[in-house]
């Protein structure tokens, strides 16, 4: 059953992932990349293994241990509650990724590339975006997310 579980979350996320990415101009796309409610499925998932395994994964969150930490993913529902939250977290890190890609202007070629690298490696794919993020918002300043008196 968690094997299943944990083969489903990432399904759930799958058709917001190729909405961002394959149809990043239609409209429904934006109004989906707008919504947290997006990764809830997800997220109920992640209960459904989580909870069994409550009590190691609060050891393992509470008190941050390696071995702790290694003992709650051998188990098949640490592992998938883990995995679970890693597919919710990177679904919404797309999708802001997505929002403020339209907001920049970035174009859906360069974006897809980045959208998939963070469906696989979330954090290079975000360490690739931060700075591409940074440089449009330096050269065009009414993009700039601190207000024009805090600017320096």
């Amino acid at each position: 059953m968690t094997g299943t579980l944990f083969e489903l979350a990432f399904y759930l996320a799958a058709p917001v992932w190729l909405l961002l990415i394959f149809a990043p101009a239609w409209g429904p796309t934006a109004r989906v990349a707008a919504s947290p409610l997006t990764v809830v499925p997800v997220l109920a998932l992640y209960l459904a293994m989580a909870l069994p395994v409550l009590p190691e994964l609060w050891a393992a969150v509470s008190g941050p241990d390696i071995d702790v930490f290694r003992e709650l993913t051998a188990r098949a529902n640490g592992a998938g509650a883990i995995w679970a939250q890693v597919i919710a977290w990177d679904l919404l890190l797309g999708q802001w990724m997505y929002r403020e890609g339209r907001r920049l202007g970035v174009h859906p070629l360069a974006m897809g590339p980045l959208l998939v690298l963070t469906i696989l490696l979330s954090p290079i794919g975000l360490l690739l975006f931060l700075p591409l993020r940074a440089s449009l918002t330096r050269r065009r300043p009414e993009f700039s997310t601190v207000p024009a008196e805090y600017r320096g």
